[in-house]
């Protein structure tokens, strides 16, 4: 009996033993089963879920999308053409300025035809300040330059915004005293002085084609605007006092702090590679220089809505004339874009010739020939080889 108990315990237990080592030994394929089974599904939680929430998304950015290519295919022609003045060409320097002698003439046009309210001088420059002033603020800070450049151009910065400024407060106070021809005049020196500052400031070469061009650009003018010694306009008791012979001193003073600025604008602007930040530095200073001039002289009168609006727009526009001003001086060797300069003139007088506001005559026709043979000969032989 027990030998019998106990071969049957024995053969019992060996009938479980497999059981038991089933049930150990099953876990790892188990594991394994579980792991094949559960990574596909880790796979796919990393796949974003489509539910109704995010399928109206997809269709209100592709409507989005849609426009702005629309709108994108539409003005791709002026952009790029923007472009390619701005940088694209090796002739951008030269464009750069031709914009601006442009939009400088398109400013003088506008000034013509609408008719606004006579502001003082004080007031109109403080306006213009403080919109170039704010524009060039946005411009900078978009593009993510320093406000006030790198440290190792501040002195240039300053050395433009001081020059600039002298020569606009001189160039209001010419306004003031003399007449707006002699004026012009004097003002279209400003080439002129910023070639021969160059020389010595920049270390520039003038050569003799160069000067020719600025020469023959300037006589140009002299046939446009009259003889530079024509005192027609100044009372008989301003040429007694010594009062018009001041302002043309005056006038001289502002070319030259011009021509000046012309060279500071090119070396800051070249050194810190954004022109923008010499705009910004001019107009902060010019603002509080005009500002303090305006409550000094208490010449204020209250725009009317048409004239301020004209006025703002204006300003506008001169922001755009003086970025293209910049970055021609930047890319170009200064002679070249100052005499492309004169081109301002030119087209003024072509305008008020064809629109009948100023009478044909032969001086007229010379002026305009020699500016655009003198531009047309700068454009032709190009910029300079080595383009820094």
């Amino acid at each position: 009996m027990d030998s019998t108990s106990t071969d049957g315990r024995e053969h019992d237990q060996d009938r479980e033993l497999p059981h038991v080592v089933e049930l150990v030994a099953s876990p790892e394929p188990s594991d394994s089963v579980s792991e094949d089974q559960i990574t596909p599904l880790l796979i796919q939680s990393d796949k974003p879920k489509i539910n109704i929430f995010t399928v109206s998304y997809p269709r209100r950015k592709s409507n989005k999308d849609q426009i702005a290519r629309l709108v994108e295919t539409e003005t791709s022609p002026v952009w790029q053409f923007v472009v390619w003045v701005w940088g694209g060409s090796r002739y951008s320097g030269l464009l750069c300025m031709v914009a601006s002698a442009v939009i400088y003439c398109v400013m003088e046009v506008l000034l013509d035809v609408c008719s606004a309210q006579s502001l003082p001088l004080f007031e109109v420059a403080f306006t213009r300040c403080v919109i170039i002033s704010i524009l060039s603020f946005m411009w900078l800070r978009r593009s993510g330059e320093p406000i006030f450049g790198p440290a190792n151009v501040r002195n240039l910065l300053v050395s433009r915004a001081l020059t600039g400024c002298v020569s606009l407060l001189a160039f209001i106070y010419c306004i003031q005293r003399l007449p707006m021809s002699q004026v012009m005049i004097l003002s279209f020196t400003t080439p002129l002085m910023a070639s021969v500052a160059a020389r010595f400031i920049l270390n520039e070469n003038l050569k003799i084609a160069d000067v020719a061009g600025i020469a023959f650009s300037f006589f140009g003018v002299l046939f446009l605007l009259g003889s530079p010694t024509s005192i027609q306009g100044v009372s008989v008791e301003a040429k007694t006092k010594g009062v018009h012979v001041f302002a043309v001193l005056i006038g001289l003073v502002s070319a030259l702090a011009g021509g000046g600025s012309y060279c500071y604008l090119r070396a800051a602007a070249k050194a810190s590679d954004q022109p923008v930040g010499t705009i910004f530095s001019f107009g902060l200073l010019s603002t509080a220089a005009v500002a303090v001039c305006m409550i000094i002289s208490q010449d204020f009168v209250l725009p009317s809505f048409y004239s301020f609006v004209l006025m703002i727009f204006l300003s506008i526009l001169a922001f755009f004339a003086e970025l293209f001003l910049a970055r021609g001086l930047q890319l170009e060797k200064t002679s070249k874009v100052a005499n492309i300069q004169y081109l301002e003139v030119a087209l003024y007088q072509l305008w008020g010739m064809g629109s009948l506001r100023y009478t044909l005559s032969f001086g007229k026709v010379v002026g305009c020939f020699l500016v655009f043979v003198s531009a047309c000969c700068t454009m032709y032989f190009g910029p300079e080889k080595e383009m820094e």
